[in-house]
């Protein structure tokens, strides 16, 4: 397997995750052919640290670093609540309101753990309501959400959309079963339909501001075609990093579309 690399500065990497690759080896995780971080080690051909995480059932932008010191300061950012982080879901439903954030606290890993802050800002995007008939509805209405995490909690956004009754379509483990099989029988969709979409973050070295974009695969990008759904424009909103006047913003998205 190819990874697709978004962006190499030298010091940081992008790939853009396929759904239902392994990061790396984890207890949660059972054995795997392959994993990212080795993937990206032989293709890349030097040593690799990560980060952040992705979900196994996640796509979309993962970093990485040269060095453990690169991979420390980019940590220090995501642990300081600095990088802004967008991702694209389909729901279940229509989230209303249209805009808004679930402020819900979360366990982590194991769900008997203690509860933490946890914060999830939300968009409905665009809207479909498909003539398809499952339980007492003849119809399904469904939405593409736009998700900023403000906190990193585990399955966060899977778990904040589920707790506001609009679950992920394709999540086996918070979502719905009948709405999941729906969408494998009639939209040949087999994945979880969550992208890591786009990251901006402050470069550690450089102290440029980065905005980073990861294109979706062509089983989401069929969904969008087939809904008619378009994804909007890149914004910043104040509380971003670029909201600091000495960092220099790049001037547009980096993408490998």
């Amino acid at each position: 397997m190819t990874l697709e690399i978004v962006y190499d500065d030298g010091d940081l990497i992008a790939v853009n995750k396929p759904a239902g690759l392994v990061v790396h080896r984890s207890s949660y995780v059972g054995p795997s052919e392959a994993y990212l971080v080795d993937l990206l080690r032989e293709q890349l051909g030097g040593p690799i640290s990560l980060a952040h995480r992705l979900d196994r059932a996640t796509s979309g932008l993962l970093l990485a670093c040269r060095s453990s010191a690169m991979a420390a300061a980019m940590g220090e950012q995501f642990m300081d609540r600095e990088v802004r982080k967008q991702y694209l879901a389909v729901t279940r439903g229509w989230p209303d309101p249209a805009e808004g954030e679930i402020d819900y606290p979360l366990p982590g890993a194991r769900e008997t753990g203690p509860r933490r802050e946890a914060r999830t800002g939300y968009q409905r995007l665009a809207e479909v309501e498909v003539p398809i008939a499952l339980g007492r509805y003849p119809q399904q209405r469904y939405a593409l959400v736009l998700a900023s995490p403000h906190t990193g909690r585990f399955h966060q956004i899977r778990k904040h959309l589920a707790h506001i009754h609009h679950p992920i379509i394709g999540d086996s483990q918070h979502g719905r079963g009948d709405h999941n099989r729906l969408y494998k029988q009639y939209f040949q969709c087999h994945r979880m339909l969550l992208h890591a979409w786009r990251l901006q973050f402050r470069h550690p070295l450089q102290q440029q501001l980065i905005q980073l974009e990861a294109p979706l695969d062509d089983e989401f990008s069929a969904l969008l075609q087939r809904f008619e759904w378009s994804l909007p424009a890149a914004t910043m909103d104040p509380c971003s990093p670029s909201a600091d006047p000495s960092i220099s913003p790049s001037p547009n998205w980096s993408s490998a579309s």
